[in-house]
């Protein structure tokens, strides 16, 4: 099931880097120089991964690839490349969300290769979930620190200089972290197993 569910992931991993091509094919038409190295950075942003994962040897379990790929479309294609953060209120905060189900599948992933080379005892599916929020929470608060330091060092508006929108994004992925630990929890104890098999 997990290599049926890769295989759609290859398909959609394969139809942005057509996306990509075809945008900036057709913002190079444009004269929209800005819209053409949007394009060239998903490419760039994709492969990275891919070099990362390979590099590090980790295998990503299907879930957590399809994720990634669908923030990265959702943000870069949608909001960037497409400007629908006109079009659709809140987005920003709808990333945040979505980003607190990735950290916690990113968590997943740290806890059971870490958990993999333990010969005492097997993974503990509570210990993961715990470890699942508290990293996912602890990143978000990692990203607004640097999102205010880049502000502060090159005069960037990424808060907005306002308190608010770093406390509403904190909790937006707290919020986003928390309904991804309630389904890994559930799915723990109807399996009564490990969460997922990770392999090196």
């Amino acid at each position: 099931m997990e290599k049926h569910k890769d295989k759609w992931n290859d398909l959609f991993e394969l139809a942005m880097y057509v996306t990509a091509a075809v945008c900036f094919v057709y913002f190079w038409m444009k004269g929209s120089q800005a819209k053409m190295l949007q394009a060239i950075l998903i490419v760039a942003v994709l492969l990275i991964i891919r070099i990362v994962v390979k590099f590090t040897k980790t295998t990503m379990f299907a879930a957590l690839r399809f994720s990634v790929l669908l923030f990265i479309f959702i943000t870069m294609f949608l909001a960037n490349e497409f400007g629908f953060y006109s079009v659709i209120p809140y987005l920003d905060k709808i990333e945040h969300i979505f980003s607190g189900l990735i950290l916690c599948f990113v968590g997943l992933l740290i806890y059971m290769k870490a958990s993999k080379g333990e010969k005492t005892a097997a993974p503990n599916a509570k210990v993961a979930v715990w470890f699942c929020l508290f990293f996912s929470i602890a990143m978000a608060g990692v990203w607004e620190i640097y999102e205010f330091t880049t502000d502060g060092l090159f005069g960037l508006h990424s808060q907005f200089g306002s308190l608010v929108d770093t406390m509403t994004d904190i909790i937006c992925g707290t919020i986003g972290a928390v309904v991804t630990c309630i389904y890994l929890a559930f799915k723990a104890k109807r399996r009564k197993m490990p969460l997922i098999d990770v392999q090196s």
